[in-house]
């Protein structure tokens, strides 16, 4: 059985897409200079995958992390699971801090 957490956020696009820069960029490298490595540590983490779409002035992120077993989940988000982890250098970045991160189980695959 896998699980996935999805988890959301958003920075501002200004400068461009995380993948050009600006202020979302700088997000992006905080993911992986910090958060990517923290999930990637946590035994159980089989992958973590970042989506951008930019909205105007926004970039909108979500981050998709999969794992072995909730207990695995467990082992990086502590007991509660579906409260959202933040850093603090995350208020440099973030526009706005979504409370909870989304579970599902992993069904079917291609």
């Amino acid at each position: 059985m896998r699980f996935v957490a999805l988890w959301g956020g958003a920075s501002s696009g200004e400068g461009g897409s995380a993948s050009v820069g600006g202020r979302a960029g700088r997000a992006l490298d905080e993911a992986y200079g910090r958060a990517i490595p923290d999930y990637r540590a946590v035994p159980g983490n089989i992958s973590v995958h970042i989506l951008e779409r930019q909205d105007g002035p926004v970039a909108h992120f979500v981050t998709m992390t999969f794992w072995t077993s909730m207990a695995a989940i467990r082992g990086f988000a502590g007991d509660d699971v579906q409260v959202a982890k933040y850093y603090p250098e995350d208020r440099d970045y973030l526009l706005e801090f979504e409370p909870q991160v989304v579970h599902y189980e992993v069904v079917g695959r291609a």
